[in-house]
């Protein structure tokens, strides 16, 4: 029996653990993923019934919003999210077991597109780029999908995909402008339940303590989140049964009938009574799903499995008895509609409750505001956003990021916003404005991977996009009937960022095409000789570079001026790719540029829009320890080693440390390079790499660790390897430096009226102001040299 017992313990084990990681994983989506959607009943009954539905306050009006209640619920969040758009994780994010925070919405989509059309403006993208292990979806590596004909209209005509790129633009702007309405509103709901008990109290008073507690929140965002990210989970759970309990208790003390506004015959009877004012009133009732485009938003730190049990165990019945019993005692207490969800509390534990419920804003606050960070630095990473500075506020917790500049600005505005509106309900119309555009933005993008990435008939597509699209557009119509009621904020803040990320990605577009349009012709190069024409002093030479081929015409602008270079030139480029990650083992890109004297190479480092660039100190050690590799690949190979000499620009090597490697210019390297104090890096048999040792300084004087390089000693390697490994190796112990571009652009005097206004006032009025390239990519300012050139594009 005991070894019986054993054995079924034993294949037990992996199913145990998986459950407990399932579990987990939904425990922890409480604090990040339903933050927003856990408190949305604080103020959707009080939207829906201010303006014209003030005359319909009856039980049959109550019972009618609550049946809209339901089916919207039950539609959008339950069957358009957790059955169908949690299915689009892009290439299987959802199967990571990690908590951060990442949101990805419009452009996590886009990007996902991009990867199966040439849909893109930036011309950056390699045919290497498709051989990332993260580049297509499981089981779809063709890019022609089910509508080859609507693939090749969207990539040959350039208005479609100018018209696509503004269609992501408006939703992701609209995100992040729910960072700016979502703690507004959250937090005043939450606040203004003082007036139930404190009779006294003034709306101005809510007002100001509303305002403190949001200046509080936005100044503590720099400590990051990482010491109360435990407490998110639970309070949003204790809330959750706090609102579901007391839900349940109101349907039985108030209205036990109140099951039968479930009938969806309540809601015809609800328009038949109310006609226009119904249809207007819609946008009160659309707040009940505000928040759920975060369980397609962080499914890249959480499986589909987990967000979908939390939504249907806890989430789904909890809100419902929520509303049915909030609806339950407005549908007998009517006079009190407007602090309906405070009054409806049993007397004993209001103060408990009301306590939660400002804790739960906050939590739902935390996450959105987060989320902007990681939306924003999303968008820079894709070329759509202005450099800024992002701090990592986490050593261990991946993404947890702060954006100063950001934060300032979401905290100036939501101040501005509460103070202005001062009401829940004007706050409500603007929030309802943004949402349901985020969420129609993404039943377009949805279809279209429908076809492109999921290769379903366009039947299928169409009939997703009839469905929610047009359920949709109909609460999106009635949040613009409240344009003038305070539905203009998000419009006007839609305005200000897509013009800004459209016209830093135009500008953007512009420098690229006149970098590729004057690149230095080889042939050039190749006439200088191995000295190129100037003094080749020690050290290696960094040129940073937006082209993944040629050689930038920043090179010639320098040796013009100054008729020196380093001994070995590095071409580097730092360029993200349409993927969310891109392991380590497949960052770097290695070539050669011209023949084998001359010491140039190109090194291509590639991130995802998700990838987080670390100020890490190993970041040139690694390039050198990559380089070298390539140089011993290239001697290996030995059918390709004399093209290498007479090529113009010799093949990229994708340096690697996977174990499984057919290719022969792949290479296995199973030591890390951080983590060792003495490594030596070995490839089987008979390729070896370079010898590094490292060195621990004091630990009162620094904790940086010095590297030195060493040659291996092997009597059979080629002697013009073993020279330029040995260069490789004195120009690194020399020094780096670093040689970057400092570009200003200007538009042509034949330029039309707004491409001259975009280039000569909106590019430049946002390049000046915004950090500079050394700053984002982490550049030592003393091993900085800044060139400057003057571009007319």
């Amino acid at each position: 029996m005991d070894a019986e017992a054993g054995v079924g313990g034993a294949d037990q084990l992996p199913w145990r653990q998986h459950y407990r990681n399932l579990l987990l994983l939904a425990y922890q989506s409480f604090g990040v993923v339903y933050g927003d959607l856990s408190t949305s009943p604080l103020y959707v009954y009080k939207s829906t019934f201010s303006g014209r539905l003030r005359r319909y306050q009856d039980e049959q009006t109550v019972f009618g919003v609550l049946s809209l209640i339901f089916w919207t619920f039950t539609l959008i969040p339950l069957l358009k999210y957790v059955t169908i758009v949690l299915s689009a994780d892009d290439n299987g994010e959802g199967t990571q077991y990690t908590l951060s925070w990442k949101f990805g919405g419009p452009f996590a989509l886009y990007s996902l597109l991009c990867r199966h059309a040439k849909l893109s403006f930036l011309p950056n993208q390699q045919s290497a780029d498709e051989e990332l292990s993260t580049y297509y979806r499981n089981g779809f590596t063709s890019r022609h999908g089910s509508l080859p004909w609507l693939r090749r209209f969207m990539e040959k005509h350039k208005n479609a995909r100018t018209v696509l790129l503004l269609i992501v633009l408006c939703g992701t702007s609209m995100m992040i402008g729910d960072g700016i309405l979502t703690p507004a509103i959250s937090v005043l709901s939450s606040m203004s339940g003082l007036k139930v008990r404190a009779t006294g109290l003034h709306d101005r008073s809510v007002v100001l303590l509303s305002c403190i507690v949001l200046v509080g929140l936005f100044a503590l965002q720099h400590r990051g989140t990482q010491k109360v990210a435990f407490m998110f989970a639970p309070i949003v759970v204790i809330w959750l049964f706090c609102i579901g309990g007391i839900g349940l208790y109101n349907i039985i003390h108030w209205n036990p009938r109140i099951y039968q506004a479930l009938s969806p015959y309540y809601i015809v009877k609800f328009f038949r009574t109310t006609g226009k004012d119904g249809w207007i009133a819609l946008g009160g009732i659309l707040l009940s799903m505000t928040g759920c485009e975060a369980m397609f938003a962080d499914l890249g730190h959480f499986t589909s499995a987990s967000v979908r049990l939390a939504f249907i165990t806890i989430i789904y019945p909890c809100l419902i008895l929520q509303y049915m019993g909030q609806a339950a005692f407005l549908s007998k207490n009517i006079l009190d509609m407007p602090t309906g969800f405070y009054d409806s509390i049993p007397g004993p534990i209001f103060w408990p409750v009301f306590v939660v419920a400002t804790l739960a804003a906050v939590v739902g606050s935390q996450a959105v505001i987060s989320a902007t960070f990681s939306i924003v630095k999303q968008c820079h990473s894709l070329g759509c956003f202005p450099r800024v500075k992002v701090v990592h506020t986490s050593r261990w917790i991946y993404g947890q990021i702060y954006i100063p500049e950001i934060n300032w600005i979401l905290m100036v505005l939501c101040v501005a916003v509460t103070v202005a509106f001062r009401d829940i309900t004007l706050i409500g119309n603007a929030y309802g404005v943004a949402c349901m555009t985020v969420m129609f933005v993404s039943t377009f993008l949805m279809a279209l991977i429908m076809i492109f990435v999921w290769q379903k008939n366009i039947i299928f597509a169409l009939s997703f996009f009839l469905l929610f699209g047009s359920v949709e557009v109909v609460y999106l119509s009635s949040s613009l009937m409240k344009v003038t009621q305070g539905g203009w904020v998000p419009l006007v803040l839609a305005l200000i960022f897509m013009s800004v990320m459209y016209i830093w990605h135009y500008g953007t577009r512009k420098k690229y095409q006149y970098d590729l349009q004057n690149k230095v012709s080889m042939r050039y190069i190749l006439s200088l000789g191995p000295s190129l024409d100037v003094v080749r002093v020690p050290g290696i030479g960094l040129i940073y570079t937006e082209l993944v081929t040629g050689v930038p015409n920043i090179f010639t602008h320098f040796t013009t001026n100054l008729p020196a270079f380093h001994e070995v030139l590095v071409f580097l480029c730092v360029k993200s790719v349409p993927v969310p990650y891109v392991s380590p083992d497949e960052r770097y890109l290695v070539g050669r540029i011209g023949p084998r004297a001359y010491r140039m190479y190109r090194c291509i480092v590639r991130y995802g829009y998700k990838d987080v660039q670390r100020d890490d100190d190993n970041f040139e050690n690694m390039l050198v320890m990559n380089i070298g590799k390539f140089i011993m690949m290239e001697a290996e190979d030995a059918s390709s080693s004399a093209s290498y000499d007479t090529a113009n620009e010799g093949r990229m090597a994708v340096i690697t440390t996977s174990d499984d490697y057919d290719s022969p210019l792949a290479v296995r390297d199973s030591n890390d390079l951080a983590d060792s104090m003495t490594t030596r890096s070995t490839k089987s048999e008979s390729l070896r790499s370079l010898q590094s040792s490292y060195e621990q300084e004091s630990p009162n004087v620094s904790r940086r660790r010095r590297v030195r390089f060493e040659l291996p000693e092997e009597d059979d390697m080629d002697q013009q390897v073993k020279d330029e490994l040995l260069a490789l190796v004195e120009a690194k112990h020399t020094g780096v430096t670093y040689v970057m571009g400092h570009v200003y652009i200007k538009a042509r005097k034949n330029s039309s009226f707004f491409k001259r206004f975009a280039i000569d006032v909106g590019y430049s009025f946002l390049r000046k102001n915004c950090r500079g390239p050394s700053v984002t990519l982490h550049i030592p300012h003393i091993s900085l040299i800044e060139v400057g050139m003057a571009y007319q594009v």
